[in-house]
């Protein structure tokens, strides 16, 4: 049982962790807001440089900084850096917001703007917040969970209805069919959630749709409603 002393102790701790908190978001809000309009790519850390998936992020990177787009990623190795190099290579904003585990200790070397969180929370809502599309590579939970936080973000109305757009129909269609099948065929989504997001296998697809979106819709600096 903890005594007074102890509790005073934890409170301690948590009230200073806020603060660190509070740091990481101003950081962010400071930084972030001259990237725009920028692009959120997800994917793998788990990815080797020789491999079709980063030659696949590293052509979307490039084609979305062509297009003048920045282009955002967490900032770590795999999918990540090769959207990156694309960015760099196209002369465009190449952001990396890394976080402090294991697989992504290091940014990737290939970002013009760098941060690194220690709070998840806080790297996830920066990643979402000054996008105004979503690319999702393969990848694993991490992925998954950025997938299915953004598109609920989208269905609640927490921010608009941006591009989602899932790379490599080979990867996804297990998932896509099983969220037609079961999510919405036992009314656990509305008819419409399904169409939130897009399906391609090409990377000139991807520019397109986040083309076509923002000539007409334009870029609001930040997209979290309510906020």
């Amino acid at each position: 049982m903890k005594t007074p002393e102890h509790a005073d102790g934890y409170a301690l701790r948590e009230s200073w962790r806020l603060f660190r908190i509070i740091s990481e978001f101003v950081e962010g809000f400071d930084v972030l807001p001259a990237v725009a309009p920028a692009v959120t790519v997800f994917g793998s850390a788990r990815c080797d440089a020789d491999s079709d998936l980063y030659r696949s992020a590293y052509e979307i990177g490039r084609r979305l900084g062509e297009a003048g787009f920045s282009v955002i990623t967490g900032g770590g190795p795999g999918v990540m850096e090769a959207a990156n190099k694309g960015a760099l290579e196209a002369g465009a904003h190449s952001v990396g917001l890394n976080v402090e585990i294991p697989l992504e200790e290091r940014p990737n070397g290939y970002t013009t703007t760098a941060l690194t969180f220690r709070y998840f929370f806080v790297r996830k809502v920066m990643l979402v917040k000054y996008a105004t599309a979503f690319v999702l590579l393969p990848g694993g939970y991490g992925t998954l969970d950025e997938m299915f936080e953004t598109l609920t973000l989208i269905q609640t109305g927490r921010i608009g209805t941006f591009p989602v757009i899932l790379f490599g129909s080979s990867y996804w269609g297990g998932l896509v069919a099983w969220l037609r099948e079961q999510v919405r065929a036992q009314g656990y989504c509305g008819p419409d959630d399904l169409e939130i997001f897009h399906v391609t296998d090409d990377p000139e697809e991807v520019v397109r749709i986040v083309r076509e979106w923002h000539k007409a819709h334009g870029t609001p600096v930040d997209n979290l409603r309510g906020a």
